[in-house]
C-alpha cells in the first residue's frame, strides 16, 4: 500500500487562521493559538455587531424623525401613529432622510399625520 503523507488539509487550515490574523500585533498575528484566540473573538464581535448596527441605526433615525416632528408640534409616536392612520407606509431610514434632505416633503407627511391624527 502506498505510504500517505498527511499535512495538506492541516497547513490549509492553520494558515486560513494566520491569514485572518493578519495585521495584529505581535504573536496575535503569528502565533497559532493566539492568533485563533484573536481571530475567533473578532468573528463573535463581527457576528454580534452586524444585530447591533441594525439596532443603532434604526435609534439615530428615530432621533432625526422625533426632533423634525418636534418642529411640526408633533411628538414621533404621534407621527408615525398619524401616518399609519393615512395609510401610508413609509419606513424609518426615508422618513429620517426626508427629514435631513427634504424638509418640505416632511412638511407635508407631518401635515397630513396631523389631520389623521387629529380625526
Amino acid at each position: 500500500m502506498a505510504r500517505v503523507k498527511r499535512g495538506v488539509a492541516a497547513k490549509k487550515r492553520r494558515k486560513r487562521i494566520l491569514d485572518a490574523a493578519k495585521g495584529n500585533y505581535g504573536a496575535r498575528g503569528r502565533l497559532l493559538k493566539s492568533a485563533r484566540e484573536a481571530v475567533e473573538r473578532g468573528w463573535r464581535y463581527a457576528y454580534r455587531d452586524r444585530k447591533q448596527r441594525k439596532r443603532d441605526f434604526r435609534k439615530l433615525w428615530i432621533a432625526r424623525i422625533n426632533a423634525a416632528a418636534r418642529e411640526h408640534g408633533l411628538s414621533y409616536s404621534r407621527l408615525v401613529h398619524g401616518l399609519s392612520q393615512a395609510g401610508l407606509e413609509v419606513d424609518r431610514k426615508i422618513l429620517a432622510e426626508l427629514a435631513l434632505a427634504d424638509p418640505k416633503a416632511f412638511a407635508e407627511l407631518a401635515r397630513l399625520a396631523k389631520s389623521k391624527a387629529a380625526a
